[in-house]
């Protein structure tokens, strides 16, 4: 009865306690199995229940299922300065400014600005930061500036004597890998590696998309041989994703903003193979719906900016905005790219998906084991229509491990 009242309800009077569980220590995964397809597998199709080892994952997927992956890497994006009093303060790089294109910031070899997050703030009153380093056996030094505050967010200047590095070196050198908080330890020299998916490329994540990293060469190998589809997109994952809904209702939470890269060529594969999506992943079940909602507000301005085609948090819950068929919504952004003479779209979204969603796209999910009340597990409420409870109690009893190093499921 509870579970048909929380689906009939309207998504923002959703209160949040109703997706919390008590989520025990032990169960949280610290660190990840020492071989990635090793971990345990749910299995959920249509209600029925049950387990494997994700190395068995193609004996389960659906005939002919693409699979859509995505392919951004984590950066070192934590930097540690010392003051001269000996306060240690943390720059935690959360999205460039300037310039604002992630691809372009990497290659800066004097300056950039980003929006970041400040640790130990109180001990960081004014003036630069700066810190010395050799790379390669040359030196250089990188200067931090704090200057504009907006909320919890700082626009961080930073600049650096030698031009021979770029931005992205700096933090390969500097940076530290921001692991996720709820592990309670420092970044180990392992996570370098564990850490990231096989197949990522594209840098600018400052967290995993971590269904991702159950993945290896092998598996990658026997999706191709047993005829399954894959491709890949890019949505760059930000500390927002870590963060809990603190309001009562969902009305009260903002959805964190975060950038995506979507290739033409994947688009029209995704519109030829639309009834056969499984997302890898909650960031790719989250770009993947993004597009049908890019394709809404193309229908109403053809010749939008990027920033004009931003899919905002509620869109998805106005009637007006589900109309359209997902085969014209991805047309319409396949028309797009052809005018503007564009073989990638890039965006942004901030969409949210929660129960009272109707997915457009995706068919499947591959996907680990939330956090208590975040809008991850909102996502996986929507998509099996509410049964989540049954999923997770059944991770639960049967030592599933949870969160980011943890196990997986399959959901269909």
């Amino acid at each position: 009865m509870q579970i048909i009242k929380k689906m009939t309800a309207k998504t923002q009077e959703i209160h949040i306690e109703e997706y919390n569980y008590p989520l025990p220590d032990e169960q949280i995964a610290k660190f990840p199995l020492p071989k990635r397809d090793e971990s345990k597998l749910l299995l959920y199709k249509e209600g029925e229940l049950g387990e494997t080892i994700f190395k068995h994952l193609t004996d389960y997927l659906p005939e002919g299922s693409l699979l859509v992956f995505n392919n951004t890497r984590v950066i070192q994006a934590r930097l540690l300065f010392q003051k001269e009093t000996g306060a240690r303060i943390e720059v935690f790089c959360l999205e460039p400014v300037e310039p604002h294109d992630y691809a372009l910031v990497f290659q800066q070899t004097e300056h950039c600005t980003w929006n970041c997050l400040v640790g130990n703030l109180k001990k960081w009153k004014g003036g630069v930061l700066s810190k010395v380093m050799s790379i390669n056996g040359e030196q250089v030094m990188l200067h931090a500036e704090r200057i504009q505050t907006h909320g919890d967010t700082h626009r961080i200047a930073f600049s650096w004597d030698n031009p021979r590095f770029t931005f992205a070196d700096l933090l390969e050198n500097m940076g530290v890998l921001p692991i996720p908080p709820y592990l309670h330890r420092e970044t180990e020299a392992a996570d370098l590696q564990t850490y990231q998916t096989v197949y990522s490329k594209i840098k600018g994540s400052v967290a995993a998309p971590t269904a991702g990293l159950h993945f290896t060469p092998e598996i990658l190998n026997d999706l191709d041989e047993k005829g399954f589809g894959r491709e890949e997109l890019t949505l760059h994952v930000g500390a927002g994703t870590f963060k809990p809904v603190q309001s009562d209702t969902l009305e009260g939470h903002e959805m964190h903003t975060e950038f995506i890269s979507v290739k033409r060529s994947s688009i029209e594969r995704i519109l030829k193979n639309r009834n056969k999506i499984i997302a890898v992943g909650t960031t790719s079940v989250r770009t993947l719906e993004s597009l049908y909602y890019i394709g809404v507000l193309l229908a109403e301005h053809p010749d939008a900016t990027s920033e004009e085609l931003i899919v905002g948090q509620w869109m998805p819950y106005e009637e007006q905005n589900n109309l359209l068929s997902p085969a014209q919504a991805l047309q319409n952004i396949l028309d797009y790219l052809d005018r503007k003479g564009q073989d990638k779209l890039i965006t942004a979204t901030q969409i949210l998906i929660a129960p009272g969603y109707t997915f457009k796209i995706v068919k499947g999910i591959i996907t680990n084991f939330h956090q208590p009340r975040s809008t991850l597990l909102l996502l996986i409420s929507s998509f099996v229509k509410g049964d989540w409870h049954r999923i997770y109690d059944y991770a639960l009893t049967h030592n599933f491990r949870f969160l980011s190093y943890g196990d997986s499921s399959l959901l269909l």
